[in-house]
C-alpha cells in the first residue's frame, strides 16, 4: 500500500520532467535544443553558470583544524553574579532584545541540573566556552564574556590535556578576550582569514556546546555587517551553522580551514540553535587581538563628535539626494573634530578616500584607526563639499553626560500647530538661557512621531539657532517656500545629549 503514492510520485515527477524538456525543444545528442530563437538569444545573453558543489564531506578541514579548538573553562570569581546567561549575558543586551538574543558562553540557571553536569555553588560557579590557538607559543582568543570576572581559567585541548591559561587582556566593546596558555610548549594552531566571506559560503562551527567539547557543526554565512544592538561597533557575520551555549568564543571556519569568525550570540526564543547565529568578523578579530597582545588593551581613535544617520527625512530637509553619510549632532568642544573645524550640522561624507553610508559606520572606521593618526574627512556643510585634516584622539574608555534637570511648566505657551508642539523660551521657563522649551506635545503631532518630549529644548532650526517660538514659525516658513517637505531641528533631551530630527511640514491649520 505504501509503494503506491511513492510510485506515483515518481511517475508525476518524471511527467513533469518530460514536459519540461517538450517544452524546451527536442532532445538531441545529449544537448536540450531552445525552441525558439528569442529563447536562445536569452541564454546566450544570461548564461547561468554551473553552481559549485558543497563539498561531499567537511572532514579533510575539520582534521586540519580541530586540534587548534580548545574548551574554555573559568571559576568566577566570589560574588560574581549568575543573572540570566552568565557574565556579558543578557543583562548587557536592550531590554527589548533580551528575549531574543542570548549571550551562550558560561554556564547560566539554566544548565544546572543537566546530566552529567554537576551543580554549582553561588560565588563558586564556572563557565564553559570555546577558544582557539593563534600561535605555537599558546595564545587562545575567545569571548570576554566567557572569561569576564573569571578568578581562573583553564583550556583543554584537543589531545584531552587541561592546562592553566592567564588573561592578557579583554575588549568588552568587540566582546573578545586574548589568553596565554602558561606551560610552554608547541601548540597546533589555526590561522585568521584575510579575506571575508561571501553570503552563501559554506563554514564550519567547532566549539564546546554543553561542554561536548569538539563538536563539529556546519552551514553558510546568511548575511554579513548585523547589528544586533550588542555594542557600538557591531558588524557581525551571520550564520546557520547549529550554535549553542558552550560555544561562545569559539571558531568558525571558511572550507580552507582559515577562522572567518569567532561565535558570540544567537537568536532565539528558547535559548536554543534556530539557525540564527551571529560571529564576529575575522578583520575585527585581528585588529583587537594584535593590541591587546601588544599592550593588553585597545586603544580606539576618537573624533569627539556625536553622530546619527541621515535618513530620508534628514536628506529631504537639507537638500541631499541621498540618504547616505553620518551627520554631527554635536562636536564636543576641545575635542580633534572641534579642533580641525567640523560643526554641528556637517555631514561626514567620507573617511581617507572610503565612503561613509551611515553613522555607525564612522564610529566603527574611525575606532579601528590608531590614536594620534590624521585621517581626512570629507563633509558637506549647507550643501558645499569640504574636506578637513583631523589628528585623532584617543577614545576615552568612560564618557558620561551631565543631567540637565530642565523645568518643565512655566508661563504662557506659543502654539506651532503643523508640529504639534506648545513652546516658551527656555530662558523663560528656567531651562537655561538657549533654545526654545517643548511644553506639551501633540501626541497624534509630527513631532511626537519623531520623539520630541515634553522638556527638550530646540536649539536650531534649519540650520539657525532660535531662542523665541516666532524664529521657529519663521523657519518653517522659509523652509516652505525652499519646497522642503521636512525641516531640519537639533534638539537637547533632558540628559544634555543632543540630536536631529527631521519633522515632517504638514498643511497649515486654519
Amino acid at each position: 500500500m505504501t509503494a503506491q503514492p511513492n510510485t506515483f510520485r515518481r511517475k508525476a515527477l518524471a511527467s513533469v520532467a518530460a514536459a519540461a524538456l517538450v517544452a524546451a525543444g527536442a532532445v538531441g545528442g545529449g544537448l536540450v535544443q531552445p525552441s525558439t530563437p528569442a529563447i536562445a538569444q536569452a541564454l546566450s545573453k544570461n548564461p547561468i553558470d554551473a553552481p559549485e558543489h558543497p563539498p561531499g564531506s567537511f572532514a579533510n578541514v575539520v582534521d586540519k583544524v580541530k586540534p587548534g579548538v580548545v574548551a574554555v573553562k573559568v571559576k568566577l570569581e566570589e560574588g560574581a553574579s549568575d543573572d540570566d546567561d552568565g557574565p556579558g549575558g543578557q543583562q548587557n543586551v536592550p531590554p527589548q532584545l533580551r528575549e531574543f538574543f542570548k549571550r551562550f558562553g558560561q554556564g547560566g540557571p539554566g544548565q544546572q541540573g543537566t546530566p552529567g553536569m554537576p551543580p554549582q555553588r553561588k560565588g563558586q560557579r564556572g563557565g564553559q566556552g570555546s577558544g582557539f590557538i593563534i600561535s605555537a607559543d599558546g595564545y587562545v582568543v575567545t569571548n570576554n564574556h566567557v572569561v569576564d570576572k573569571a578568578k581562573s581559567v583553564q583550556v583543554t585541548l584537543d589531545d584531552a590535556r587541561t592546562l592553566d591559561a592567564k588573561v592578557v587582556g579583554k575588549d568588552p566593546k568587540t566582546d573578545l578576550a586574548l589568553l596565554k596558555i602558561t606551560e610552554g610548549g608547541n601548540y597546533p594552531y589555526v590561522s585568521l582569514g584575510k579575506t571575508a566571506p561571501r553570503v552563501g559560503d559554506w563554514v564550519v562551527a567547532i566549539g564546546n556546546p554543553f561542554g561536548l567539547g569538539g563538536t563539529v557543526t556546519a552551514g553558510i554565512v546568511s548575511a554579513r555587517g548585523r547589528d544586533i544592538g550588542a555594542g557600538p561597533y557591531d558588524d557581525f557575520l551571520q550564520i546557520d551553522a547549529p550554535i549553542n551555549k558552550g560555544n561562545s568564543g569559539g571558531p568558525t571556519f571558511n572550507v580552507g580551514g582559515e577562522v572567518v569568525g569567532v561565535n558570540t550570540a544567537i537568536a532565539s526564543p528558547s535559548g536554543g540553535s534556530v539557525g540564527l547565529a551571529f560571529a564576529i568578523p575575522a578583520e575585527t578579530v585581528q585588529a583587537v587581538v594584535d593590541q591587546l597582545r601588544a599592550d593588553g588593551k585597545v586603544a580606539r581613535g576618537y573624533l569627539g563628535v556625536q553622530v546619527q544617520p541621515v535618513t530620508k527625512d534628514i536628506a529631504d530637509s537639507l537638500g541631499l539626494d541621498k540618504a547616505k553619510g553620518a551627520l554631527i549632532g554635536q562636536a564636543e568642544s576641545g575635542t580633534p573634530a572641534a579642533k580641525a573645524g567640523l560643526k554641528t550640522g556637517d555631514v561626514i561624507e567620507s573617511v581617507n578616500g572610503t565612503p561613509i553610508n551611515d553613522a555607525r559606520e564612522l564610529s566603527r572606521r574611525i575606532a579601528g584607526l590608531k590614536p594620534g593618526g590624521t585621517v581626512e574627512i570629507a563633509y558637506l556643510r549647507n550643501g558645499k563639499s569640504a574636506t578637513a585634516k583631523v589628528e585623532l584622539g584617543t577614545l576615552p574608555n568612560d564618557t558620561k553626560v551631565a543631567a540637565n534637570d530642565n523645568a518643565r511648566q512655566g508661563p504662557a505657551k506659543d502654539s506651532q500647530p503643523r508640529l504639534g508642539l506648545s513652546l516658551a523660551p527656555a530662558s523663560d521657563v528656567g531651562a537655561g538661557e538657549e533654545g526654545v522649551a517643548v511644553m506639551d506635545v501633540d501626541p497624534e503631532g509630527p513631532a511626537a512621531a519623531k520623539g520630541i518630549e515634553q522638556g527638550d529644548i530646540i536649539l536650531d532650526v534649519a540650520g539657525s539657532a532660535v531662542s523665541r517660538p516666532s524664529e521657529i514659525a519663521e523657519r518653517i516658513r522659509s523652509a516652505e517656500a525652499a519646497g522642503r517637505k521636512a525641516v531640519l531641528m537639533r534638539v537637547k533631551n533632558s540628559k544634555g545629549q543632543t540630536r536631529f530630527v527631521a519633522v515632517a511640514l504638514t498643511s497649515k491649520a486654519g
